[in-house]
């Protein structure tokens, strides 16, 4: 199944969405007269757990049978937000996890390159979480030096602690497209990433969220972004060097996952920072962010 969450004009309280071709389907008002139960958000779905992921997959498979003449919308007539919403928790992130664009990394801050030996996490606010089409706010009083990291993001849909490699991906929900947009001089600056990571609008989600029986190996997917339709970054996530399994089997040593939690697991080469000359997002620039079998993300970088 394929989710997002979205809201009508002049509306404050955000829909589920299900997503068939180019259509919203508006999951509580199809299905709410059929069961009793029906989730009203994602985050809803995703704490009722594998028997209501399914349960609610079966009832949508069985109402959309035919396609419904109600509860649809075209999806240039929506808002969409994140699909899960604003995280109750800081989004976790991992750093230098292609090889390629810790290579980069390091040549552009001088340093010797070396493989990391274990998984470099680091967070994002909450504060920072955006829409997947929701424009990008930049105050150059604050930074002068924003980038973009095209990533693939894994929604925990299982708690779980000190969970092994090979039972990892049953704790998933599904996967989507995470844009980390990140202010360098702010990192510099701070001597860490956190700061530069978090300003508000700097990590637009979705625009769905796939569900992982659908997606299928979440290490063979192509991997872009675009800046003004110039390609930027292209990779595939069979480059990661830490693979979605190994990423929660080391997060969850000794610290509880719980289900909405969201990690970005790393971007590929290609990021302004390590080009040459160095390239930085300016207002009016547009940012496509693509990762296969998910969708595209489309954020205007606004002048504030």
């Amino acid at each position: 199944m394929r989710y997002a969450t979205f809201s009508l004009a002049n509306e404050s309280v955000p829909r589920l969405g299900a997503v068939r071709a180019d259509t919203l389907i508006d999951v509580h008002a199809l299905l709410a007269t059929r069961a009793d139960g029906i989730p009203r958000s994602l985050t809803e779905l995703i704490e009722q757990g594998p028997d209501g992921w399914s349960r609610l997959a079966r009832l949508l498979d069985a109402a959309l049978a035919a396609p419904p003449t109600t509860a649809a919308y075209r999806g240039d007539a929506v808002r969409w937000h994140a699909p899960t919403g604003r995280p109750s928790k800081n989004v976790v992130c991992l750093g230098l996890n292609y090889i390629s664009h810790a290579k980069e990394s390091a040549q552009a801050r001088g340093r010797e390159f070396k493989i990391p030996e274990a998984p470099v996490f680091f967070t994002k606010a909450p504060t920072s979480v955006t829409g997947p089409y929701d424009p990008i706010p930049w105050d150059p009083s604050i930074t002068s030096q924003v980038d973009y990291e095209a990533e693939l993001g894994v929604v925990i849909g299982v708690r779980g602690k000190d969970i092994p490699k090979a039972r990892a991906r049953d704790h998933v929900f599904g996967y989507t497209v995470i844009n980390d947009v990140s202010a360098r001089d702010l990192q510099k600056t701070h001597l860490q990433w956190f700061k530069g990571k978090s300003l508000d609008g700097f990590c637009p989600i979705g625009p769905v969220v796939v569900t992982a029986d659908e997606f299928g190996d979440p290490q063979t997917k192509r991997i872009a972004l675009r800046v003004n339709g110039v390609e930027k970054q292209n990779s595939n996530t069979a480059n990661m060097i830490f693979a979605v399994d190994a990423i929660i089997e080391s997060l969850s040593r000794g610290l509880t996952i719980e289900p909405g939690d969201l990690i970005a697991t790393g971007t590929p080469e290609g990021v302004g920072l390590a080009r040459t000359p160095q390239e930085f997002l300016a207002g009016g620039d547009v940012i496509e962010t693509e990762v296969e079998g998910i969708g595209i993300m489309r954020n205007t970088v606004v002048t504030v």
